[in-house]
């Protein structure tokens, strides 16, 4: 990656606030737009959303590979990692079937679940 490691830096903290806000927008406002509906609508469009995005990107960079290393880092890491880290695991997953690594993607996504929930449970646990 080009550049120096404050540019970066900064790159993805201006895409990362996008990002944000953007998620937060869409959150809420689908939240109450549908509060009725048995799901959280806002989090589950919005990982939907940000899978769509990263992989129509990642697709394009391996098609066209024209996005400069910047562009990368702010659409990729910056805005896509702000609206949703989701997106970054499902190219991950997506990346590791791509290249026949089958094994490995069931093990990170089964891996991502169990220790996810059970992290989050233990957070809770030890606030109690």
């Amino acid at each position: 990656m080009q550049g120096s490691f404050v540019n970066q830096f900064f790159l993805v903290g201006l895409g990362g606030f996008i990002g944000s806000a953007l998620r937060f927008s869409v959150s809420v406002g689908l939240q109450r737009w549908a509060p009725q509906f048995f799901l959280p609508m806002g989090s589950m469009a919005v990982n939907i959303l940000g899978c769509f995005a990263i992989g129509y990107l990642g697709g394009l960079l391996e098609i066209k590979q024209d996005l400069n290393s910047g562009l990368f880092l702010f659409l990729m890491a910056g805005i896509l990692g702000g609206f949703t880290t989701f997106s970054a695991y499902a190219l991950e997953v997506l990346t590791l079937t791509h290249n026949g690594l089958i094994i490995k993607a069931v093990v990170l996504t089964l891996s991502q679940v169990i220790f996810g929930i059970s992290a989050a449970w233990l957070g809770f646990q030890l606030a109690q």
